[in-house]
Parts: structure tokens; C-alpha cells; sequence
């Protein structure tokens, strides 16, 4: 196949073939000090349960447009020393492999606080009209402003 068969446009994407990613999510573990000599929480359990929370939701609360293919949670939890707090930090990674009919669904994923990384396996090349590429910005921009608000009213009560 050479590069114009294999190059698609935005429309085609969206109404023929579906668009297939893995995007990899870390979610932060927050621990527990125990009261007096027991019932406390490491980080690394803060972390494991903070992905199994968020595993049961993406299994079972559906989203409109988006079709999550596997979820990886094999990745083991791992800790990173934060020079801020002077701590170490637990995360549990998540890979979620999904397909969207549209580059906006996937917006919703990599605005998450806890996205890392993204690959996307199909298509290999496409391509985007003038008014698409605007499409897909505003809907970073409303995911964004969204995404802020509600840091916004859970810190800033």
C-alpha cells in the first residue's frame, strides 16, 4: 500500500473506519495512617484501589462513541520520590485500548490528570480538514475548561 491509499481524510475516518488507540493511565495512590497500631493504608494499596475504582467504571458505565477494546491492568504499581513533598508516590498504571469514531472522543482520556501516554494503532496516516482540525481544538478547549472547573470546586471549596 503506498501513502495515498493508506492516508485517509477526517471524513472517512469518522464515517468508514474506526479509529483504534492505547492510551496508558497512572492513577496516584493515596495512604492512610492507621490509627494507633493498625487499620492503616500503604500508598501502593491507595494506588492499587484508586485503578480498581476506576477499572469498574470504565467496565461498566458506558460512553457514547468510544468502545473500550482491553484493559490492561498487568502493569505493576511502582513508586516515584517527590521532591515537593519529600515523598515517595505510589501509581498503579492502567492501559486501556479503545476505539472511537472520532480523534474528539479520545479527547475525553488525554485530559485526565492520570494520562501518560498515547499510541495510536490504527489508522497509520490520516489527515484533517480546516473546519475538523477547529472541531478537535474547541473540544480540547471545552474538555480542558471542564476538566479545571472541577479541580476548581474540589479544592477550592
Amino acid at each position: 500500500m503506498d501513502n495515498q491509499t493508506e492516508q485517509l481524510t477526517a471524513e472517512k475516518v469518522t464515517n468508514d473506519k474506526p479509529i483504534k488507540v492505547k492510551i496508558r493511565l497512572d492513577f496516584k495512590g493515596t495512604g492512610k495512617p492507621g490509627r494507633f497500631l493498625f487499620g492503616g493504608k500503604s500508598q501502593e494499596k491507595g494506588a492499587e484501589d484508586a485503578r480498581e475504582q476506576q477499572v469498574a467504571l470504565f467496565r461498566n458505565v458506558p460512553m457514547q462513541g468510544v468502545y473500550i477494546e482491553d484493559i490492561d491492568i498487568s502493569v505493576d504499581v511502582f513508586t516515584v520520590f517527590d521532591d515537593v513533598s519529600s515523598t515517595e508516590i505510589a501509581y498503579a498504571p492502567v492501559i486501556l485500548t479503545i476505539q472511537t469514531d472520532t480523534l474528539e472522543d479520545v479527547i475525553q482520556f488525554i485530559t485526565r490528570t492520570e494520562f501518560r501516554k498515547i499510541e495510536i494503532i490504527e489508522p497509520r496516516n490520516f489527515s484533517l480538514s480546516k473546519h475538523n482540525t477547529e472541531k478537535l481544538f474547541f473540544k480540547i478547549n471545552q474538555q480542558l475548561k471542564s476538566h479545571i472547573d472541577n479541580l476548581e470546586r474540589k479544592y477550592l471549596k
